[in-house]
Parts: structure tokens; sequence; C-alpha cells
């Protein structure tokens, strides 16, 4: 049990570091978004959230689907890896959109474990790029969800 406590307060360390780190980095941004910006996003991000993520669910639904029929056909031919990269991007798209959902009603209540939450997704898609080897949506997607997510951070508590 001592192990299992030890392994949990590791990782939620790493978490913490990395996030230490992100924030380093941040601050060596040389511009910020008005204030105004800022309350506009801590006020309506998480409704666009949930649309985002409304509007998500039948798309990912149908990819799953299509996917599921296609995979037999793959593993046939020989590709074999795309079989096993399509459930691994599968698994972290399904991840983010749920910690997405999770993070919601905290961000509804300004709380910083929604941001924390949203935090965790941009990390879970950072990783899905990585994978995929897309790395546009890596540098470009991340570092936008990040520099966002830092400028809001101080209306969370």
């Amino acid at each position: 049990m001592e192990s299992q406590t030890t392994h949990e307060h590791s990782h939620h360390q790493i978490l913490k570091d990395l996030e230490a780190w992100f924030h380093k980095l941040y601050l060596k941004v040389p511009f910020h978004l008005p204030t105004s910006v800022k309350e506009f996003i801590v006020r309506f991000g998480p409704w666009i959230t949930l649309v985002l993520i409304l509007l998500a669910l039948p798309a990912l639904l149908a990819v799953f689907a299509i996917g599921g029929v296609a995979l037999p056909f793959a593993a046939m031919s020989g590709q074999v890896h795309w079989g096993g990269m399509f459930i691994v991007n599968m698994a972290l798209s399904i991840a983010t959109l749920v910690l997405e959902a999770i993070a919601l009603p905290y961000l509804f209540k300004k709380q910083i474990k929604g941001w924390n939450f949203m935090f965790y997704a941009v990390l879970v898609s950072a990783i899905g790029s990585i994978l995929s080897m897309n790395l546009g949506g890596l540098v470009i997607g991340t570092a936008i969800s990040l520099y966002i997510l830092f400028e809001i951070k101080s209306y969370y508590k």
C-alpha cells in the first residue's frame, strides 16, 4: 500500500513539475491578452467547450465505426501498425473528451480543479499528436492551448 501511495505521489509531482515548467515558459511570453478577452474566455469558455464536446461526440463515434469496419481489411493487407495506431489515437481522443467533460462543472464554478483537468486534456492531446507524428498539431495546437490556459489561470481558485 505504501508503494502505491508513493507511486501516485510521484505521478502527481511529475504533473506539478510539468505545469511549473510550462508556467516558466509562459512567463517569458512578451504579449498577453487584454483583461476583457481573458474574462470573456473564463465566462464563455465552458459553454464553448460543452458545444465542442457535443459536436465531437458524433464525429468520434463515426470515425470509431468506420475504423472498426476498416481494421480487419487493414490487418489482411498487412497494415497491422495502422490498426494499432488507430486504437491508440481513439483512446487518447476519448480520454481528452472525458477530461474536458470532467472539467466542465468546475470551470463553470471557476474552480482550479477544472483548470487542472483542462491542462491534463491538453497534455493527453499533445501525446496523441506526438504518437501520430502530427507536429503541426503538437506545436501550434498545444502552444495555443497552453498559452490560453495560463492566461486565464489566475481566474480559477
